[in-house]
């Protein structure tokens, strides 16, 4: 039952992460998304396998997109605010949440860091 809701790019199962504050928390700025990580680090792994529309679906449009090559590329959403927030710059990187997904668009891959690919 659960693949046919993931193979159709539908939203996908956020536990009790507050998607309306994460939404509204573009590049992490407002400081809401990092109320989620303990949670987010919880489910990760359930977000295995499905495709990157049920990603955006459930979490917005990504802060950035990185390709790779051919073969894969990030979705990254920050959980601290980014250099793209107003008056900020960040002393080191941001933690971020990056969903690596492969040539057909599928999540292989959900890391918390603050590290780039």
């Amino acid at each position: 039952m659960l693949m046919a809701a993931i193979s159709c790019g539908g939203k996908l199962d956020a536990g009790n992460i507050n998607l309306e504050n994460w939404k509204s928390d573009r590049n992490g700025c407002k400081g809401l998304r990092i109320q989620d990580k303990a949670e987010l680090e919880k489910i990760k792994n359930n977000f295995l396998g499905a495709y990157n529309q049920s990603i955006i679906k459930t979490f917005g449009r990504p802060d950035r997109v990185e390709l790779v090559d051919k073969s894969q590329s990030f979705y990254f959403y920050f959980l601290e605010p980014s250099e793209n927030c107003d008056g900020v710059k960040p002393e080191k990187e941001p933690l971020r949440v990056l969903f690596r997904l492969n040539a057909v668009s599928k999540i292989s891959e959900v890391t918390i860091t603050n590290l780039n690919p």
